[in-house]
């Protein structure tokens, strides 16, 4: 085991919630650190996600502490060791020491330990098998510091057994690597990833949903997902074809728009060419009805945006509205490449900032004073009225739009009369 102290840029160690939940369990004989991806971040200079503790006090014992203390606490997953304790707001997942005797798939049976090196071992990769006392030291059992300093993911122990503890380690390997490595995928992992890639089947779509979608929008998702594609991995999990060329261009293209990155878009891209694709997905993932609805919308005749004029582009934001028309001109921006036409994609994509379509003028009274009964008639007849209307550019003129009425009745009643 290697020792370092923390840098002194983790104040939370010092005070606050964190270090009065350290302060609580680190009494008469039992010791707590906290754990995992909080040590990880730490370390690499990222900001903290959630904090998690772990301790060699029995899950009762730190359930009585937390009373004591006049500490809310949840027995959130109880019967494996952890009870959320909430400090000023902020909760804490904390968790007895474990060592795993038998493993099922995703279902182990937990035995609870005192040893933080075999508590350590029985994580999943090595940057995460970390730990920090209260005093600031890190604890490492399993060479993640070497693999922070190095960028590199690597699973603890042997990666085929890890993998077959949980098959949703597969996706969070290729995750892990997009957001915290650098340079090619560790190779005995990736190899054992390919090995196992038949356990994807047995994973639910929720778990599988939530992975891809934090993968896709991490920093070094293009060079993972390549690498996923290249093993064989997108496909038991969108039973159709991935496009990664178009993935990689999203991506250019966000960065290139000042984009905050978008996991539905980003997925869009990878994975839809047609709105049946887009119907696939959302039910392989089990995507929200908002996320399936955004999916779809990408989806359908993006290819007839390339190449058209400002004009046509006006009609179509009116028609969409501003999201929906951005993402499926985005979506065909990287479906051509993005390094090409940049400028005059550049243009459409910034129409919304520059241009507001005006509400339609017409109103139903205006046909009704021509002649037109309420009903079905008169919906249609405002369809033609709103399409002559479009055609025209959008015009405001009294005169004009009487005319565009005019002609809307007309024309519905020489098509009605034949």
């Amino acid at each position: 085991m290697s020792e370092v102290r923390l840098l002194s840029d983790a104040p939370w160690l010092a005070s606050g919630p964190a270090a009065r939940v350290l302060g609580l369990l680190n009494a008469d004989g039992e010791e707590a650190r906290v754990i995992g991806g909080a040590v990880r971040n730490a370390l690499m200079r990222i900001p903290l996600g959630d904090i998690d503790i772990a301790t060699t006090a029995l899950p009762n014992e730190v359930v009585r502490r937390a009373k004591q203390a006049g500490i809310k606490s949840v027995p959130t997953g109880i019967e494996h060791g952890t009870v959320t304790l909430v400090v000023e707001g902020h909760p804490f997942e904390v968790t007895t020491l474990r060592e795993d005797t038998e493993t099922y798939g995703r279902k182990a049976k937990v035995a609870f330990g005192r040893d933080w090196v075999r508590d350590a071992e029985r994580r999943d990769f090595t940057i995460n098998g970390l730990s920090v006392d209260a005093e600031g030291v890190v604890h490492d059992h399993v060479g993640g510091l070497a693999d922070i300093k190095a960028r590199r993911v690597r699973f603890i122990g042997d990666p085929a057994q890890r993998i077959a503890e949980d098959y949703l380690r597969i996706l969070r390997f290729f995750r892990f690597h997009a957001a915290y490595g650098a340079g090619e995928v560790d190779r005995a992992g990736y190899l054992a990833c390919i090995g196992g890639r038949a356990g994807l089947a047995g994973l639910s779509a929720e778990r599988i949903r939530m992975e891809m979608l934090k993968l896709v929008v991490a920093d070094g998702a293009a060079a993972a997902v390549v690498a996923m594609a290249d093993g064989g991995l997108l496909l038991p999990l969108f039973g159709g074809v991935a496009y990664t060329g178009p993935f990689a261009a999203m991506i250019e293209i966000e960065k290139l728009m000042g984009l905050a990155p978008s996991a539905v878009r980003r997925l869009a891209a990878l994975t839809v060419a047609v709105t049946e694709d887009a119907r696939r997905i959302a039910s392989r993932l089990r995507l929200s009805n908002a996320e399936a609805k955004a999916l779809d919308s990408m989806g359908h005749r993006w290819w007839r945006l390339p190449g058209m004029d400002e004009a046509h582009a006006k009609r179509r934001l009116y028609r969409l509205d501003e999201q929906p028309y951005r993402d499926r001109l985005l979506l065909a921006w990287a479906r051509t490449g993005a390094g090409r036409n940049v400028e005059q994609w550049r243009a459409l994509a910034t129409l919304p900032q520059r241009w507001r379509a005006p509400h339609f003028p017409l109103r139903a009274s205006d046909f009704i004073a021509r002649g037109i009964a309420e009903g079905p008639a008169l919906g249609h007849v405002l369809t033609l009225a709103e399409d002559a209307w479009l055609a025209a550019d959008f015009p405001l003129d009294p005169q004009v739009l009487s005319g565009i009425a005019d002609q809307a009745v007309s024309r519905f009643t020489r098509d009605h009369r034949l």
